[in-house]
Order: C-alpha cells, then structure tokens, then sequence
C-alpha cells in the first residue's frame, strides 16, 4: 500500500512540477515585459504632470489676470507648432503621427514593425509628444504610450525569439500595447479591454490572461511613480439608477452625434493637413499654432492641454474662471474650444491622443445638459463616459476608464447606458472606428 501511495506521488510530482516551472517562467516572463513598460511610460506621466503644472499658472485656474509670463506660456503654440512640423518633415520624420496607426499597423502586418516600432520612432515621437505637450497643445498620450509598449514588446522578441513563445507575434505586440496605455493612466483594466476590443476583437482567455498580468504590472509601476489610483478625484453623487438612466439617454446621444462630428472633422482636418505638410510645412504650422494660441487666450487657458486639468478642477465641485463662469454662452464657447483645439493639433501630425480630449468635451457637454436641472456632477460622469465612447466608439473601454479615473461605481448604470448609446449613435453617423480610420488616412492601414 505505502508502495502504491509513493508511486503515485512520485507520478504526480513527475507530471506537476514541469507545469508549475513552465507556468512560473511564464509569469517570470511576463511581469518582466509589464515591468519594461512601465519604465519606458514613466516619462509619458512626469511630463504630463509638467503640463498641469503649467495650466496652473494660467487665468482659468488661477483666477488671475494674464501676466507677462502667462502670456508666453500662451503664445508657445505660434513658435513651437511651426518647429514641429518642420521637424516632423525633416529629421524626426519616423516619429510624426499618434503612434496608434502604427501599432495597428505592425499588429496587422508583423512585417512593417521592425520600420514603424524602432527605437529611432519611438524615440522621435517622445521627443516631439514632449515639446507639444509642454508647449500645452490640447492633445493627450495615449498614442506614443501604446506605441511606446509594443515597441518595448518588439524588442524582446527580436533579441529573444523564444521569449513568450505561447503568443503570437500580433497578440505580443497588442497585449504590450495595451500595458502602455495600463501604465499611461494607472489603468490597468482598461489596458486589457483595450486589446480585446480594439486591437484584437477577441474576449479569450489566452489572450487577456496574459494582458491582465501584463497591464496589472506596468500600471503598478505607474502608480509607484506617483500616478494617483483615481487620476481625476472622486464623485460625491449617489442618484438613484433611474435618475441616471434617465439622464444618460440624452447625454448620450448628444455626445455620440458630438463625437460623430469631431472625428469626422479629425479625419477632413487630417487628409488636408497631409497634403498641405508636405509642401508648406512650416506656413500649416504657423497657421495652426496661431489658432491654438488664440484659443487658449480666449479660454483663460481652459482650452489647453490635454484637458486632465480641466476635469480635475470639475471634478472637485469648482469652475474654471473666465468662459465657464459666464453663463451658458460662454461653457458652450468652451465646449468648441475643447472639440476644434485637438483637431487642430491631431490633424498636422504631432503625436497624441484623443482619449483625454474626447471625455474633456464629453464631461463639458454633459456638464452643461444637466446642469441646466440641477444636476451638473452626474451630467459631468456621465458626460466622460459618453463623450470618449462616441468619438472612439469603445463603449466597454470608457465605462471601465472613467470608474477608474473617477473612482465613484454608484454610476455604473448610467455609464453603461451613456456610452453604449453614445456608441451607437457615432457608429451611425461615422462608419469606420476613429483609430482605424486615421491608420487609413494616413497611409497605414493594409
């Protein structure tokens, strides 16, 4: 009997122990790849907090008058959009665009990633995402951290071949991508239903299994590096569910139409853009970077930066000064500001994101709607879900980052529905994902 027993034991051991090494290399492996990552994002989130660090200074925050020295921070638009498109038509030229279209691009065609996912871009596109963002152009990050991920992934495949052998060469590339935009926001599941629902279109364990560790990790480090857990604050409201259905049908549809709208003005803005760079590079850049500057002039500076600022100051129950204390004309005049700024700097080129300045305009619409019955917090949540849903149209993706930028899970009724319908309306209006859209009208979709 204690013959059997031992034989039985050793079989076991014989059969579990190579499975628990192979799993523990693994994991090993990817905590290694999540860890990479968010190094190489650290300084995505040192810059950005640069930047609302300076929109402090300005009128709209500080409730002060423009002085000399605000003034410049104004003006640094008109000098350095010029200067970046030159750059970007000259030495950094690997390094124009989001970075998205390229990840897109090299998940689809493995081929082109060694081209487009190189450190000279990736190492471009920092360089230049960090002159516009502190020259404070309304755009956000998510396009050079996702880029900035799958290059880091791209690189350990390339030196080891074996590395992760359990996914392919697409899925190392989105689940890495996906880390970086974990390590970017703090947000580690939003980094997973990211992968899934825009680069991979699948919801399989093998694939989120692994991007869950991957993006656990990297958004670890983000927060170690002082990425707070809720980025934006919390909410104090507790409406009944009802309530926020109720609210979400018109915010939602209303900022799927608005979203509809600014993407189509992105995708128009951005083929003409293309065409106009390629000849007068640095005339597109004075023109723009002139506008830029008037807005953030006319807003007292709310219409600048990537729009977190902005939220944050919402998000605590206050108003900017300037434009949104001046009634309805003026919130309205700030929404547009915070709708054709990104635009305008999406458009030429310069590396970004539309995440911050979509749930920005989002949270401003929603803010206005329902504010106008007493109830601008909830509009103001529900707003941030609707608006980034309808311009990405990745309704699972804004409900899972707005309860982690807001930390307030009473709204996930409301969320839920604002964004589903923000969706479905922008899909309506807006055939093509914005993402995928862009990849095309810039040369890098198959």
């Amino acid at each position: 009997m204690a013959f059997t027993v031992r034989m039985e034991f050793s079989a076991f051991t014989l059969a579990v122990l190579p499975r628990c090494r192979s799993l523990l290399h693994q994991l090993l492996q990817l905590s290694l790849l999540g860890l990479l990552v968010g190094v190489a994002c650290w300084p995505f989130n040192l810059l950005d907090r640069w930047q609302d660090g300076l929109l402090q200074r300005l009128p709209a925050f500080s409730g002060s008058a423009w002085q000399p020295h605000t003034l410049l921070l104004a003006l640094a638009p008109v000098l350095m959009v010029p200067l970046l498109l030159v750059l970007q038509r000259g030495p950094l030229l690997a390094g124009a665009g989001s970075g998205i279209p390229q990840t897109i691009a090299s998940i689809e065609d493995p081929l082109r990633a060694r081209q487009l996912l190189g450190l000279g871009p990736s190492l471009q596109r920092c360089l230049l995402w960090s002159l516009a963002t502190l020259s404070l152009l309304p755009l956000g990050r998510e396009g050079p951290v996702v880029q900035v991920g799958a290059a880091v992934a791209r690189w350990l495949r390339g030196r080891y071949p074996h590395w992760l052998p359990d996914l392919s060469h697409a899925d190392l590339l989105a689940v890495a991508a996906g880390a970086g935009l974990a390590a970017g926001f703090d947000t580690p599941l939003v980094g997973v239903l990211f992968v899934a629902e825009e680069f991979t279109s699948r919801f399989t364990a093998a694939l989120l299994w692994p991007a869950m560790v991957i993006c656990a990790v990297a958004a670890s480090f983000s927060n170690l590096t002082g990425q707070p857990e809720f980025a934006l604050g919390t909410l104090g409201v507790e409406p009944i569910q009802l309530i926020q259905v109720l609210w979400a049908v018109p915010i939602g549809a209303l900022a799927g139409l608005l979203g509809a709208v600014f993407g189509w003005l992105l995708l128009a803005a951005t083929r003409r853009c293309v065409q106009i760079g390629r000849r007068w590079p640095l005339r597109l850049g004075i023109v723009l970077g002139a506008a830029l500057s008037l807005l953030i002039w006319l807003s007292g500076g709310a219409g600048g930066g990537d729009g977190e600022a902005l939220l944050a100051l919402l998000l605590s129950g206050q108003q900017a000064h300037g434009l949104m204390t001046a009634g309805l004309g003026g919130q309205l005049l700030t929404l547009l500001f915070r709708v054709v700024g990104p635009v305008l700097a999406l458009a030429c080129g310069i590396p970004g994101g539309l995440i911050d300045p979509a749930i920005s305009f989002g949270a401003i619409l929603g803010q206005t709607v329902a504010g106008a019955a007493g109830a601008p917090t909830l509009g103001l949540a529900l707003g941030m879900a609707a608006g980034l849903a309808g311009a990405t149209q990745l309704p699972v993706v804004s409900v899972a980052f707005c309860l982690r930028l807001a930390g307030d899970q009473q709204l996930l009724p409301g969320l839920v529905v604002a964004a589903v319908l923000a969706a479905l309306v922008s899909r309506q209006l807006l055939r093509q994902p914005i993402y995928h859209a862009l990849a095309e009208a810039t040369g890098f979709a198959n």
